[in-house]
């Protein structure tokens, strides 16, 4: 499995890759598959696991003098990627079965035919440049999977996808007894706008947690801090467990993308936990939340948004949750890659 060369796979997850990640691998070894994960350093995933180590870079100083040089974080991500593919060019089949790219990074893409195994691509965003170029130069080389319908539709134009909606795992994600208050999770950056998480709930009288990182300090500072308040709190950046607690004791899970949302795994999450949802409608979120799990409103509006707060409060708890555990559970997204390698396999042979 290919993961992200900056962000870490350890508790707290710094976002929804890495914690889709992590359970990912963590399935596939429980049902005694041999899993290997390059992923940053400091990757923790509390079980065996094969480490594919990301190989460090720093440029010369004469590469630094020139006036052109890429910021260094692009060259660390770039040697990481290079390398790790290099070094899967030398490796038999023997050693590997599979490659899941799960990174956003271009050059497995682009690389994929010096393979000697066949590399299966999931696309967590919608079409970004650099990855729309890997995928024109390689040919099409490899199998992509696409998160949903609408990531699906999004990246026709460049390559034919399998729709293979992402799961969480409800053992890890129990059911909640609910309560009076929303929840917001996610990384706080301007594109997920917790602030108008924030507002709208404030026009229904009920008061709001933020849950995450803060990636974007200049935007929480302008954004966020203001609207800090007795019914305003910011919780940090918590543990999956105390997250799962949060979510659980909501009467509603606020989700409030700027983007289209490839497919919103916070929204997953909280389902699983019986929270419904109260989501804009974009992107994956319109296959998410349906009438019996939550409520939409129009991208922007904030005021819609309230009034689907309120509507998703209204939704059955119990009936959240079964929804989540049959449509978005871990084992039958596991089930249906399963089901893909095998026949990417055969594919290959004949």
């Amino acid at each position: 499995m290919v993961a992200s060369s900056r962000f870490p796979i350890r508790e707290p997850f710094a976002g929804g890759l890495e914690a889709h990640t992590y359970s990912f691998a963590r399935e596939l070894h429980h049902r005694g598959h041999r899993v290997s994960v390059f992923a940053a350093p400091g990757s923790d995933l509390g079980f065996p696991v094969g480490r594919l180590e990301v190989s460090p870079h720093r440029s010369s100083e004469t590469a630094r003098l020139d006036v052109a040089a890429p910021p260094a974080r692009w060259m660390e991500e770039h040697h990481a990627y290079l390398s790790l593919m290099m070094s899967l060019t030398r490796a038999g089949t023997d050693e590997f079965d599979v490659v899941l790219n799960n990174s956003l990074h271009h050059l497995p893409v682009a690389m994929a035919a010096m393979l000697p195994m066949p590399l299966v691509t999931t696309l967590h965003t919608p079409p970004v440049p650099w990855l729309e170029s890997a995928i024109e130069v390689a040919g099409g080389t490899g199998t992509f999977v696409a998160v949903s319908q609408a990531m699906s539709r999004a990246w026709a134009h460049a390559v034919p996808t399998s729709v293979i909606l992402n799961g969480v795992d409800p053992d890890r994600w129990p059911a909640g007894p609910g309560g009076h208050g929303a929840v917001w999770s996610g990384r706080i950056v301007p594109e997920k706008a917790p602030h108008e998480a924030i507002d709208a709930t404030r026009q229904t009288g009920r008061s709001i947690t933020l849950v995450g990182p803060v990636l974007d300090q200049r935007y929480f500072e302008r954004a966020i801090r203001p609207r800090l308040g007795p019914h305003v709190r910011y919780a940090g950046h918590v543990h999956q467990d105390r997250l799962g607690e949060l979510v659980g004791s909501s009467a509603v899970a606020v989700v409030t993308p700027q983007w289209d949302e490839p497919y919103g795994l916070v929204a997953a999450e909280a389902m699983a936990c019986g929270t419904p949802l109260a989501a804009y409608a974009r992107g994956g979120l319109t296959e998410i939340v349906t009438p019996q799990t939550g409520r939409l409103a129009a991208g922007g509006d904030v005021e819609a948004l309230a009034e689907a707060i309120d509507g998703a409060a209204t939704c059955d708890r119990p009936a959240v949750r079964r929804h989540a555990v049959e449509a978005h559970g871990l084992a039958r997204m596991v089930d249906e890659y399963e089901a893909l390698f095998d026949a990417t396999l055969l594919a290959r042979a004949a």
